[in-house]
């Protein structure tokens, strides 16, 4: 199964070109936060229906604001890409499991306090293949480019205890990456640099 994994596209979708696999996983921030033309659901689910896969999974990110309201409407927002919001889906025996929740960005999308993101990751089913969130598990490709380090503790935890084959997030756009501690890999698939360029290519990912 080859996965192609992005993130933190901020409106730069198209640039990314036609992509091709298996999986797409988008691990969140398609949009804008301060909601600039370009970077509404219907051009990003356009920019889906034009990419070759059998299935495109979404995780929402802290600027997909649109996203946030439109889950309120109706647990599917997309037509060519299902969003797992503290859900799973399963492909060809594959367990994928999604997530969007980020710490300490209040006034941003998904936001959850240190209280809501403990019962979040404890929602992550003990069998997960493939995790999906935005936010970074702390220690794990998370360092802005002021040499902060951004990831959740929390979710770190939860994470090293099941041990995931592959756990895919974005966020911090200086730590674009790959990294592997023992059984799981990690990658960090954020798709823009931190003048929020695309500066990365989609990663993939043979499982």
């Amino acid at each position: 199964m080859k996965l192609v994994i992005v993130g933190d596209t901020h409106g730069g979708h198209a640039r990314l070109g036609r992509l091709s696999g298996d999986v797409l996983i988008h691990c969140g921030d398609a949009e804008d936060l301060f909601g600039a033309s370009g970077y509404d659901l219907e051009s990003i689910d356009e920019w889906f229906g034009r990419q070759d896969f059998e299935h495109i999974l979404y995780v929402g990110g802290n600027h997909d604001r649109g996203l946030e309201a439109a889950l309120r409407r109706t647990p599917q927002p997309y037509r060519n890409a299902t969003v797992l919001h503290d859900t799973s889906v399963t492909i060809s025996g594959v367990k994928f499991y999604g997530a969007p929740w980020v710490p300490e960005l209040s006034r941003h999308a998904f936001y959850a306090n240190e209280r809501a993101l403990r019962a979040a990751w404890l929602k992550i089913p003990a069998d997960v293949d493939v995790l999906i969130t935005h936010t970074p598990p702390a220690g794990v490709l998370d360092v802005s480019s002021r040499g902060q380090s951004l990831g959740c503790p929390l979710l770190a935890g939860r994470v090293k205890a099941l041990g995931p084959r592959l756990h895919c997030f974005g966020h911090v756009h200086a730590s674009a990456g790959v990294q592997v501690q023992e059984s799981t890999t990690f990658v960090n698939a954020t798709s823009v640099n931190s003048a929020l360029e695309i500066a990365n290519l989609p990663f993939e990912f043979e499982l």
